[in-house]
């Protein structure tokens, strides 16, 4: 019973976000705790989570949103890049 408590203490609150959405976690130069499902486009992280800027190399939030960016954020979507294969896929169809 103790063990459960302890464990449910150090669990944070995990969120759901849709991966359009603007913040460091859902960008591709966001090193940080996060699982990524490509098929369901979501990105799921501690309410309270943080990494590292791979392009500013410092330490940010997840939920930091672009308001709270500066100039030099190159936000990326954490999509990966069409390959040839796919975009011919989509005009034969």
């Amino acid at each position: 019973m103790l063990t459960d408590s302890l464990h449910q203490q150090t669990m944070g609150k995990k969120l759901i976000l849709p991966a359009e959405i603007k913040i460091c976690a859902t960008c591709s130069y966001w090193d940080g705790d996060r699982k990524v499902d490509p098929e369901l486009r979501v990105v799921v992280v501690e309410e309270g989570c943080a990494g590292e800027c791979l392009v500013q190399s410092k330490c940010c939030q997840g939920l930091n949103d672009e308001f709270e960016w500066r100039d030099d954020c190159l936000w990326e979507h954490l999509a990966p890049d069409e390959t040839p294969d796919d975009v011919q896929d989509k005009q034969e169809k």
